[in-house]
């Protein structure tokens, strides 16, 4: 049994995978959390190495999902958490869990981008509804006898008034 300020006993080693294993391999190899993986290729650059497509694409996916779960959050909803440990999807299903998602987040865009036009088409009818009630009011109070005229049992069209010109 290891002390309190010692590591335990630990080992190093090389593996050799093919690439059709090597995705299984390493996510089984992760999911137990016992691995610690060495970058052996420090010098080769980042766009230079073999699973850069893949790396980029599961960026791509934790930004999706990030944005999904703030989403959720700001609709005052909770997400559960999961139940269980979840396991590293096989690459076909991975595509599919992409597309899905990108799916999802465009149309939670839309539905976004939807709400703001129609919270400034709401401010707009509110302020066109209050020049209309005014002009209602001043219809009213402009009538001569201080109520509102009726022709067959409907309300004007129209106010009635004189035109006077300006100037000398």
């Amino acid at each position: 049994m290891g002390s309190m300020f010692r590591s335990e006993e630990v080992a190093l080693v090389q593996l050799f995978l093919p690439t059709s294993a090597a995705y299984t391999c390493v996510s089984q190899l992760g999911e137990l959390g016992l691995v610690e993986f060495r970058d052996l290729n420090a010098s080769v650059s980042a766009f230079q190495r073999r699973f850069v497509g893949d790396v980029r694409r599961c960026e791509e996916l934790e930004k999706t999902f990030t944005f999904l779960q703030e989403e959720v959050r700001r609709a005052g909803l909770e997400l559960p958490p999961p139940e269980g440990r979840l396991l590293a999807p096989p690459p076909r299903d991975l595509l599919r869990i992409q597309e899905e998602t990108d799916r999802l987040a465009q149309e939670l865009r839309d539905v976004r981008g939807n709400q703001q036009s129609l919270r400034v088409q709401l401010h707009q009818l509110r302020l066109h509804s209050a020049v209309l009630g005014q002009g209602h009011r001043l219809q009213v109070s402009i009538s001569p006898h201080g109520e509102r005229e009726r022709q067959g049992g409907q309300a004007p069209t129209w106010v009635r008034g004189s035109v006077v010109p300006l100037g000398p």
